[in-house]
């Protein structure tokens, strides 16, 4: 499982909110056409999502606001697609996202990682303890996810998110 975003522009946001149907081409293309390729993710935070949410929340699956919102907050929009359906948070979420990760010290998330809690409370994927450098995996995809709310704050934009 892993992590995807693309930030909406007005129409785009416009587009979804008429028709959730288009949410599935927006984030993966046309699926009917065998030689059409799925656009790039402008957001990939491959297998780190869930525990960027602990890092962020403090917990497994509470959805706060702010930076709590970043990665499984929004409303669900579309359809399931087998990891429930993609979320959609519009500008004024998007805007308290970016602000409130801006203002996150980097060393409250580094004192938040503790690799047995995280185990402990089955936070995906299960590699806490590997002894592998499992904080700067998350911490790299930190740092895009704020540049990612950052540009979409910057132009105004919505964002959806999707777990695939």
């Amino acid at each position: 499982m892993v992590l995807i975003g693309r930030r909406l522009s007005a129409e785009e946001l416009a587009m979804v909110r008429a028709d959730p149907t288009a949410v599935d081409a927006l984030l993966y293309g046309d699926l009917d056409d065998d030689e059409a390729e799925m656009p790039e993710p402008e957001l990939d935070l491959d297998k780190s999502w869930h525990g960027l949410h602990y890092l962020l929340t403090g917990t497994d699956w509470q959805i706060g606001v702010g930076a709590g919102a970043a990665i499984l907050g929004g409303a669900e929009i579309g359809q399931d697609g087998g990891y429930g359906p993609a979320r959609l948070l519009d500008q004024d979420m998007v805007r308290a996202v970016a602000t409130a990760l801006d203002a996150l010290d980097v060393e409250v998330l580094r004192a938040r990682f503790d690799p047995d809690a995280m185990t402990a409370a089955e936070i995906y994927p299960d590699i806490w303890t590997d002894g592998s450098d499992e904080l700067g995996y998350l911490m790299s995809h930190y740092t895009e996810l704020r540049r990612f709310y950052d540009a979409a704050a910057a132009n105004g934009q919505a964002v959806l998110l999707a777990i695939t």
